[in-house]
């Protein structure tokens, strides 16, 4: 056995129950399993909690009974567990799941960037490496920003990091005028505003749902934009029968579970004409992968001390006004 490839590489005996096995482990272990809606539907079935950036880092900071977290999903959602539950044991089943808008911001080049405004306040996505969070004053999800920003006084100088697409849909909807870090999501900076019209067409009754890590041409085109679970919500009491959704086609297993009288259409990426725009590091997680991560307690995620607490603060402070 070994975890020299980012996960535990150990072989898992032919016609082994991974659902059963994996349910007997976090019993036996006392852990908890995290998904994020982006993962296979196979993981989220077998999650004890399934949401979006915010519900996962909600839910975490409730787990006192829990010895073990188990987060499938990318890196910095497990890193954002561990600061919240500095005493458990997080796990993540493969530490290849990055993510390219955390990697798009680096901490040092931010640090700098901060440091050329030091009059502004930094409000900094969550998905960015802990380096980043210490940088930061408070932390955001594409489901509170708004709510954050419109917090802040109207006359506060914002850095906003790292996602321009996000930054600019809340300049938009809310007459700010953020300094935005160039950042994106290499999913949602993908779909394709003109495909998306086709769509329409062929579906004129369906509405269109759409992740504000999307570009401008595509949160113009929608019916609704927000977080997969704002999403998730509005597709829930929407009277529509179809909808067309960009974002990561993960969370058409939970709409559809949810919604199973309505009809999901995953948007295609510009370069494709098939609705495939998956998260490639989302899905590097798999049954096997979680059966051995629990089976071995490996690979576990861990911060320096040295950044932990600043790293701590903007979550928490996001988590109070959440």
């Amino acid at each position: 056995m070994t975890v020299d490839k980012g996960y535990v590489d150990a072989p898992v005996a032919e016609g082994t129950d991974l659902a059963a096995e994996i349910r007997r482990l976090k019993k036996e272990k006392h852990a908890v399993v995290l998904a994020h809606y982006y993962q296979s539907g196979d993981i989220q079935d077998i999650a004890d909690h399934v949401g979006d950036s915010l519900a996962m880092a909600q839910y975490a900071a409730t787990l006192d009974d829990a010895e073990i977290i188990v987060v499938c999903g990318v890196h910095f959602m497990g890193e954002t567990a561990k600061l919240l539950c500095p005493g458990k044991k997080v796990l993540i089943p493969d530490m290849n799941a990055g993510c390219s808008l955390a990697d798009s911001c680096p901490p040092e080049a931010f640090e700098a960037f901060v440091r050329e405004h030091p009059d502004h306040t930094v409000v900094s996505y969550v998905n960015t490496s802990v380096g980043v969070k210490a940088l930061t004053d408070i932390v955001v999800t594409s489901g509170n920003a708004r709510k954050v920003i419109d917090s802040l006084p109207a006359d506060e100088k914002i850095i906003f990091g790292p996602d321009r697409n996000l930054g600019n849909y809340i300049n938009s909807i809310t007459g700010r005028n953020m300094l935005l870090w160039d950042g994106a999501c290499h999913v949602h900076e993908l779909f394709s505003a003109d495909k998306i019209a086709a769509l329409k067409e062929e579906h004129p009754a369906a509405e269109v749902l759409v992740h504000p890590e999307c570009r401008r041409p595509l949160t113009l085109l929608a019916d609704c934009v927000g977080s997969t679970a704002a999403l998730l919500d509005h597709a829930m009491r929407s009277d529509a029968r179809e909808f067309i959704v960009a974002t990561e086609s993960g969370i058409l297993h939970e709409m559809r579970r949810l919604c199973p009288d309505k009809t999901f259409i995953p948007a295609p990426p510009s370069d494709s004409t098939c609705g495939c725009n998956d998260c490639a590091f989302m899905k590097l997680i798999t049954m096997e992968k979680l059966y051995n991560t629990l089976r071995y307690e490996l690979p576990e995620v861990t911060v320096d001390p040295s950044v932990a607490e600043r790293a701590r603060r903007p979550i928490e402070r996001m988590l109070a006004l959440s």
